[in-house]
């Protein structure tokens, strides 16, 4: 009953109407999934080849919801469409604001805007883009992390400057609740250090912080880390990504890229057993490749072979 009553209040807070379950609806939870993605055009190709059995194993991903990721140009009216979909939908739509200059501290994900200035503006556009519906953002998977483990190409104070610009600009939203994104329990050990970027980044504008984004560690790990964090920041509350975290991280070399063995987590949910969980959510989009390694194609692409291994390790 706790956990219901938990559950129920998330969404409430939210600011929209509590989702009705509709006869043969996968998923009643409070979030959006979008029938128009690589997963669900996949299972509709494998049933018209007769791959039946790959297909439904395939539905583990594309019945389930999982964040949209807008590109930078057209983002303005791209926001505009899934927060409006959604909305049509009585759902709750997962968005990731994903424009940092030196975005992935020009790894393999690399790109962003190419200064401030044009950063702000997009970020302007993002946060109109929503508007007044109810929308779940996190913000710059990554930042701040790539930052304190010694990203040189990305000025410290500008970079800190403009996570709490998007923050302040997503957060002129009604309904909009936003994860400032804290990277995951493998990655910074300094609680303090990292603490201090978040608040000068804008967590204290934030509603929450995100872990785990694209990640594959343990939800038991990232609740021991969360609740660490949160206790540095004045009892915050966060949400994990659990979209590939079902087995636990690679042991091997390249562990954050590809890793081959990885399953699908628990499915997407706001009813997490913990008081500072929040939400369990598939923030990366499972079965888009992480990078050109393992024979998988560019980063963001759909590698439907990598997707059909997930879904197949799945407990859940």
């Amino acid at each position: 009953m706790r956990r219901a009553l938990a559950a129920l209040a998330f969404v409430l807070s939210l600011g929209c109407a509590v989702p009705r379950s509709l006869p043969g609806d996968a998923y009643p939870g409070p979030y959006w999934v979008n029938p128009k993605t690589s997963a669900a055009d996949q299972v509709a190709q494998w049933r018209q080849a007769g791959r039946t059995a790959d297909a439904t194993l395939m539905e583990r991903i594309s019945l389930r919801p999982q964040a949209e990721w807008p590109l930078p140009e057209r983002v303005e009216q791209e926001v505009r469409d899934l927060t409006g979909a959604a909305a049509l939908a009585g759902r709750v739509p997962v968005l990731v604001a994903y424009n940092i200059p030196h975005r992935d501290c020009d790894g393999l994900s690399q790109g962003g805007a190419d200064d401030a200035d044009e950063y702000r503006l997009w970020a302007d556009a993002f946060a109109r883009g929503i508007g007044q519906r109810p929308a779940v953002v996190i913000v710059e998977p990554d930042a701040i992390a790539h930052l304190l483990g010694g990203c040189d190409a990305a000025p410290s104070e500008e970079r800190l400057d403009l996570l709490a610009y998007a923050v302040g600009q997503l957060k002129r939203g009604p309904a909009t609740k936003v994860y400032l994104d804290a990277g995951h329990s493998g990655w910074i050990n300094d609680m303090d250090q990292l603490s201090q970027a978040l608040r000068e980044a804008g967590v204290g504008q934030a509603d929450w912080f995100s872990l785990n984004v694209s990640a594959f560690q343990t939800n038991a790990a990232s609740a021991e880390y969360g609740h660490r964090l949160s206790a540095e920041l004045g009892g915050k509350h966060f949400v994990v990504d659990t979209s590939r975290n079902g087995n636990g991280p690679y042991s091997g070399a390249g562990s954050w890229c590809n890793p081959p063995g990885r399953a699908l987590g628990t499915p997407p949910t706001a009813s997490t057993g913990d008081p500072l969980i929040d939400a369990y959510l598939w923030i990366k989009r499972p079965g888009h490749s992480d990078g050109a390694c393992r024979g998988g194609p560019a980063a963001g692409k759909w590698w439907p072979e990598y997707a059909l291994e997930l879904a197949r390790a799945a407990k859940e």
